[in-house]
């Protein structure tokens, strides 16, 4: 899936959340759960993919990522439960192994 987009991560359902954006997101899945991208996913297992949103451009990525990193968390859970009520690992769905 080459194309910009904008994902949210979850450790667990209502657990920690990680907002990041992209051009290819089964690469960056991949990435982070290989632990390829040190930093915060590795070291809080944040790894479970229950929402993303795809755009023209990656300046609409961006611009969209910023705008969610400003939410407040509950901000943050309404748009995953509205689409993805059991916070159910989208990744196997784009390809990618269950984890």
């Amino acid at each position: 899936m080459k194309a910009p987009c904008v994902y949210i991560l979850a450790s667990r359902e209502y657990g920690t959340l990680y907002i990041g954006v992209t051009s290819d997101l089964i690469g960056r899945l991949w990435q982070h759960r290989n632990r390829e991208a040190p930093g915060f996913t590795s070291r809080y297992g944040v790894y479970r993919l229950v929402r993303f949103e795809q755009f023209e451009t990656m300046s609409d990525a961006i611009t969209r990522e910023k705008q969610l990193k400003r939410w407040h968390r509950q901000w943050k859970i309404n748009p995953i439960e509205s689409e993805n009520p059991h916070w159910t690992d989208l990744a196997p769905s784009l390809g990618l192994p269950p984890l």
